[in-house]
């Protein structure tokens, strides 16, 4: 199956929840978390789409996180696992979802044609706490993180318009063997293995970020705490 984007989201940063609630998941917060599907055209530029953006521009997107990609195909469990009705693309927060693809089968380093743009995948999606409040369910962002069902970013080659049910054409594949699902187990599970964390530090096509705190990992010993990326702060 030649992979496609089956749906496209935007959304602007907005503030949700209460002043004065009880419950730490009730309170304020600003989020662009909240897409909603795009229909025709959409220019695709260097840091985002059109009509998106993000209110923690400190650890979401800019160059290297420009767009957000979910697989379609993860979909169904979700739904089955979480029972919630209005669970439908988008709501991951991605700008893509994809059908036929999954993060064992996109590697770093990928560059793909979309309609007249040109797009790379730079990461792993790293899950954090918004997911979690998005659905108030205290544990998602974990869950994701542990079943590895976590996207990844494209940081964007050459802008252009895109649109829905386009066909993702690979044009090239660098690094066969670092698969979105091994970055991921590297990134999350292998923290004792220093030689495979310092190769894929070295991966040029890799987001520097990622290149920055595997290369600390490998040659320190250095493991952030996760626990407020997870969690937030209550």
């Amino acid at each position: 199956m030649t992979p496609r984007v089956i749906s496209i989201q935007v959304g602007l940063p907005q503030t949700l929840g209460k002043e004065g609630a009880t419950d730490f998941m009730d309170r304020p917060w600003t989020t662009g978390f909240l897409k909603m599907p795009t229909q025709g055209k959409i220019w695709l530029g260097l840091t985002n789409l059109n009509g998106d953006g993000q209110a923690d521009l400190k650890h979401h997107g800019g160059t290297e996180k420009a767009v957000l990609a979910y697989a379609a195909e993860h979909y169904p469990s979700w739904q089955a696992s979480l029972q919630l009705s209005d669970f439908f693309y988008g709501a991951f927060g991605e700008n893509f979802t994809i059908e036929g693809q999954t993060e064992s089968s996109v590697c770093i380093g990928d560059i793909y044609q979309l309609g007249e743009a040109q797009i790379q995948i730079s990461q792993p999606r790293q899950p954090c706490w918004k997911l979690s409040r998005r659905w108030h369910i205290r544990d998602l962002a974990l869950q994701v993180q542990n079943n590895g069902k976590t996207g990844w970013y494209f940081r964007v080659l050459k802008a252009g318009y895109v649109e829905p049910n386009l066909s993702l054409l690979l044009c090239d594949r660098p690094h066969p063997q670092w698969s979105i699902a091994r970055a991921n187990q590297v990134m999350h599970h292998q923290f004792d293995d220093r030689e495979t964390t310092l190769e894929l530090a070295r991966c040029p096509e890799l987001a520097i970020n990622w290149q920055r705190t595997l290369t600390q990992r490998a040659t320190k010993g250095i493991i952030p705490d996760p626990s407020f990326r997870l969690e937030g702060k209550a």
